[in-house]
């Protein structure tokens, strides 16, 4: 199959491998040019699990994208999502399928503007990666995937998705309520990315942290009641069991977050508005008390400030 991974960062990077290393013909999508030109001249150099290699991946620039692929995958920053749609929009085919596996909240509104709802597909990925510089991506623990269609008619080509990724051991299902999936994953993105960026730490050491408890279930409470006003029902203490399956070292528990990688790491802006700052904002127009959200979010600013300015 022809795909193109759109924001090929640490998990677009990842994606790109593993999909490559199981036959397909993957082309890389970036908009850092330094990333491009380093994947180009000496091949995507990925870490997995301790083995090296150099895997000749073809990468190109969003204005300069011109082949037509069978499937993109998102991984831009939710902040990027609609300036890069805007970039490829001479990529997106009329048989085109586009799956969307960022972090965070309200993306298919945005990627509705450029594609037929028979072709967007929704999705939520616990893999991990970490990009070490450009053209270096580090793998490491395991994960899985959860695939759904927005066009009740597109599930057999949902399934087939699940089929190619599976090939790739990516571990994808097709799931019958992926906007469950993805609240869930926010809430462990909420709980996790803003804390380790704020108290610049692994998910493991945020783990053993006594406050760590009340924390995660602090802000899920409120991520749990905005919900509540889309029709998603979350489970308080599931899903903080879910986030404090995360601490295991085995697990994700030795990853510093994404949203860590990119201000601590990169001096980049965060996604905080796509996840706590959502919260936050929907809180607000719900006339929901989001206190702890709203004091990540503003946290998150002020470091963004800090760091980049």
């Amino acid at each position: 199959m022809k795909i193109s991974i759109v924001g090929a960062g640490a998990m677009g990077s990842r994606f790109g491998y593993m999909l490559h290393e199981a036959g397909n013909e993957v082309i890389l999508i970036d908009a850092w040019h330094e990333h491009v030109e380093s994947i180009n001249k000496k091949g995507l150099i990925t870490n997995d699990n301790g083995l090296i290699k150099k895997v000749k991946i073809p990468a190109v620039l969003p204005e300069r994208a011109t082949e037509i692929p069978d499937l993109i995958i998102l991984f831009t920053k939710s902040m990027g999502l609609e300036p890069m749609l805007e970039s490829i929009k001479g990529i997106l085919g009329k048989n085109t399928k586009v799956l969307c596996l960022l972090n965070g909240l309200g993306h298919n509104e945005t990627i509705e503007k450029y594609v037929d709802n028979k072709n967007i597909f929704m999705g939520v990925t616990l893999w991990t990666a970490s990009l070490k510089g450009p053209g270096h991506v580090e793998l490491s623990g395991g994960g899985n995937l959860e695939i759904q269609n927005i066009d009740p008619e597109m599930k057999e080509c949902a399934k087939q998705v699940c089929d190619i990724f599976n090939d790739a051991r990516l571990n994808a299902i097709y799931s019958e309520n992926v906007l469950l999936s993805i609240w869930r994953k926010a809430c462990v993105n909420g709980a996790i990315n803003s804390s380790c960026t704020i108290l610049d730490c692994n998910i493991k050491q945020f783990g053993k942290l006594k406050q760590a408890p009340r924390i995660i279930r602090s802000i899920i409470k409120e991520f749990s009641d905005v919900a509540n006003k889309f029709g998603v029902k979350l489970d308080v203490e599931e899903v903080a069991r879910l986030v404090e399956s995360t601490y295991d070292p085995s697990k994700a528990g030795e990853h510093y977050p994404s949203m860590h990688q990119d201000l601590i790491q990169n001096g980049r802006y965060t996604e905080i508005d796509y996840i706590n700052g959502y919260i936050s904002k929907k809180g607000k127009e719900f006339n929901i008390d989001t206190l702890y959200n709203d004091l990540i979010t503003n946290l998150i600013h002020g470091k963004e400030e800090l760091i980049i300015s």
